[in-house]
Formats: structure tokens, sequence, C-alpha cells
């Protein structure tokens, strides 16, 4: 009979039971999410980068917005003193 040799495997440590553990974790609220909202209302790594997107835009928005009203003042305060 031929002997069997398997991978050598690493030894069961903290880290990798502690891996085991949170992935066990995140599969669990994942699947409870899913459960609960429904699959077409769980968000993906694409909604996240789509809504960081808008809300990225929005603010530079609201600074040029900022800018321009900033600027007009000044405009006027150099009118107002050249007179």
């Amino acid at each position: 009979m031929a002997a069997i040799r398997t991978a050598p495997t690493e030894p069961v440590g903290f880290a990798n039971v502690s891996r085991a553990l949170v992935s066990a974790a995140a599969d669990l609220v994942t699947g409870v999410q899913r459960r609960v909202v429904g699959d077409d209302k769980v968000r993906t790594a694409r909604d996240n980068a789509w809504a960081a997107t808008l809300e990225n835009r929005a603010q530079h928005e609201a600074q040029a917005e900022l800018t321009r009203e900033v600027a007009a003042l000044v405009a006027r305060r150099s009118l107002v003193r050249a007179r």
C-alpha cells in the first residue's frame, strides 16, 4: 500500500482562528441583511463608490459656490473703497 502524501498545513494559530471567526461573522451578517431587506436593496461596493462620488461632487460644488461668494464680496468691497 502506498503512503498518501498531503500538502503541509499551517498550524492552527490565533490569527487563523480570528480570520475564520471574522469571516463567518461577516457571512452571517450579510445573510441576515439579505433576508431582512432583500437582495435588491443590499448595498454593494459599487453603490458605496457612487454615493461617495456624488458626495464629493456636492462638496466641491459647495466649495466653489463659497469661493464665488467670497470673490463677489471682495469685488464689491474694492468698488466701495474706490469711490
